[in-house]
């Protein structure tokens, strides 16, 4: 049995949609490749060949998925306390060597995307976060070495 791994409303809509994508493509792809398998000689058969690779990233992929979707436990983001960093908190730290400021959101490894400021908690640095209250401070090893911050600020999201 899987342990439930927390995610946001709009990460569990997201992966819902790709399923549905992912779904709808099968169909499409396995339609080419049963047309493709009445050409005749299938060692020859390039679009037969591609066809069935494809189906096998699209049925990988959509087993990754449902695993996903069957081990969350769907957390609003709107509604979680702020007196601790915690799973969908955003959290303001401040870089103690440099003296700049980053913000994130805390969220699990099924939504956390780096590019739109979120985190996974179960990253070294989100893992470090978890658990701090405003003033804070924790020191973590990332690729570039050590990150020494504090937490400045913890709030809600505005988005579920």
């Amino acid at each position: 049995m899987h342990n439930l791994v927390q995610i946001s409303q709009t990460g569990f809509k997201n992966l819902k949609k790709e399923l549905s994508k992912l779904e709808k493509e099968r169909i499409e792809v396995a339609k080419r490749v049963g047309e493709a398998r009445q050409q005749g000689d299938l060692r020859e058969n390039g679009e037969y060949i591609y066809g069935r690779q494809q189906l096998g990233f699209i049925d990988g992929r959509l087993g990754e998925l449902r695993t996903q979707i069957n081990c969350s436990e769907i957390v609003d983001c709107t509604t979680v306390e702020c007196d601790k960093a915690m799973f969908g908190t955003i959290v303001t730290l401040l870089d103690m060597d440099t003296q700049e400021k980053v913000t994130y959101q805390l969220l699990g490894p099924y939504d956390a995307d780096i590019h739109d400021d979120g985190i996974s908690i179960q990253s070294p640095v989100g893992d470090a976060i978890v658990g701090l209250s405003v003033g804070g401070k924790e020191s973590v090893t990332i690729p570039r070495g050590e990150f020494n911050f504090e937490v400045v600020d913890i709030a809600k999201s505005q988005i579920k």
